[in-house]
């Protein structure tokens, strides 16, 4: 029987990032996958996080499972850092979540919750999208649509397009939306944008599915929130996957919760419950490790404030960096970049062809994917006038 199975490429992504790793050229440089690195090329551990782990090492007497929700003080603790602690939906008691095992888990969860509510029901995602996105929630069953966000001319969004593709999306239907630093194209809704989505979702009865895996890396954690709160004050139903991957640093640690907001308690309970017994179904009992640093971490005001500022150091390093390659792509290519310093989080489009991407990867060991996507955390003082050179090379 297993025999008959055949053999499946790598992951496109994970590939690629691969054959970097294999790639001998001392100048290589690695834009792939979607991961901040600091300036020496290496994914730091927050020396908050560290401090929680070494506290936890000193008080943890028992490896036992958890309760199927997660550790006791993580939800509530992301609750309030995901909607802020003025939140209505908080104050009205209408909001429930559950650990999960990253924002991967997240999105699982919420795609076993609408499945259960309504047996394939349509879910709309932006063109483009995360790629895992459609196998993740697709598996369950889960139906889709697309709906236009990025126009590779402008190097931005085209909100008109997306407007008038989600006027098509109704009552029972998902509408798939990135809370901040869209993956993988970087480029953002505004404010008034998302008050048009809370329009249309009022007015056309869809409920938003916001992946919000990377807050605090584009303007702050509360400026990355302001879209999705938005939502929340106005709208009797959304779920939320979000993960402490990129902003605690824990992406092995696998860390991510699912919250959902309903019309009133009662209903969140009910979705609470059905969550555990999804949970149940899927993994049976939630990873300890990573939701008890980060508990720790925002139940202890010490530690909060260091994680902040770190975090705050990061987004900072990240928005240099964007502008420095703006400047070097300019000087060197005497071409128009300033839509990547426009742009948030790690993620950006450069605007080459396929044969471009190719040609740098296989003659100057320039690593990005085939749509030029790259990891703008990947680029460092030490790589950002090679990676310049090299593509003004291409072009």
């Amino acid at each position: 029987m297993l025999e008959a199975l055949p053999l499946l490429p790598d992951d496109p992504i994970l590939g690629l990032a691969a054959v970097c790793r294999a790639d001998e050229n001392p100048k290589k440089v690695d834009l792939t996958v979607g991961i901040y690195m600091d300036e020496n090329g290496v994914c730091p551990v927050f020396e908050a996080i560290q401090q929680a782990q070494n506290m936890l090492v000193e008080r943890e007497v028992s490896k036992a499972y958890l309760p199927p929700a997660g550790v006791a003080g993580f939800n509530p603790g992301m609750q309030k850092l995901v909607l802020g602690e003025g939140s209505t939906a908080l104050a009205d008691g209408r909001v429930s979540s559950i650990q999960a095992p990253g924002g991967c888990g997240a999105l699982r969860i919420g795609a076993e919750i609408i499945q259960a509510a309504s047996p394939g029901a349509r879910v709309w995602v932006s063109d483009p999208t995360w790629p895992v996105h459609i196998p993740l929630l697709g598996s369950v069953g889960l139906q889709f649509s697309t709906y236009r966000y990025y126009e590779p001319q402008t190097h931005g969004v085209n909100f008109d397009a997306m407007v008038e593709d989600l006027k098509g999306a109704g009552a029972g239907d998902i509408v798939l939306l990135h809370g901040c630093c869209h993956n993988p194209c970087g480029a953002d809704l505004s404010k008034e944008q998302w008050s048009i989505v809370g329009d249309m979702a009022e007015a056309q009865g869809f409920v938003p599915f916001i992946d919000f895996a990377y807050q605090g890396l584009g303007d702050g954690l509360d400026a990355d929130a302001a879209g999705l709160r938005h939502l929340a004050e106005r709208l009797p139903e959304m779920i939320i996957a979000a993960s402490c991957s990129k902003n605690m640093g824990l992406y092995r640690e696998r860390t991510g919760c699912t919250l959902f907001l309903a019309k009133d308690g009662k209903s969140a309970d009910a979705l609470l419950s059905q969550a555990k017994v999804a949970a149940r179904r899927v993994y049976s009992m939630p990873p300890a490790h990573g939701a008890l640093l980060a508990s720790t971490v925002l139940s202890d005001s010490a530690l909060t404030a260091n994680w902040q500022s770190e975090l705050h150091s990061m987004c900072g390093r990240i928005n240099g960096l964007r502008s420095d390659l703006v400047e070097k792509l300019q000087a060197s290519t005497g071409r128009d970049f300033e839509f990547i310093r426009a742009e948030k989080g790690m993620f950006s489009f450069l605007g080459l062809s396929s044969d471009q991407v190719q040609t740098l990867r296989d003659d100057y060991s320039v690593y990005m994917l085939g749509s030029s996507r790259i990891n703008v955390a990947g680029v460092n003082a030490r790589n950002i006038d090679y990676l310049a050179d090299s593509i003004a090379k291409v072009l």
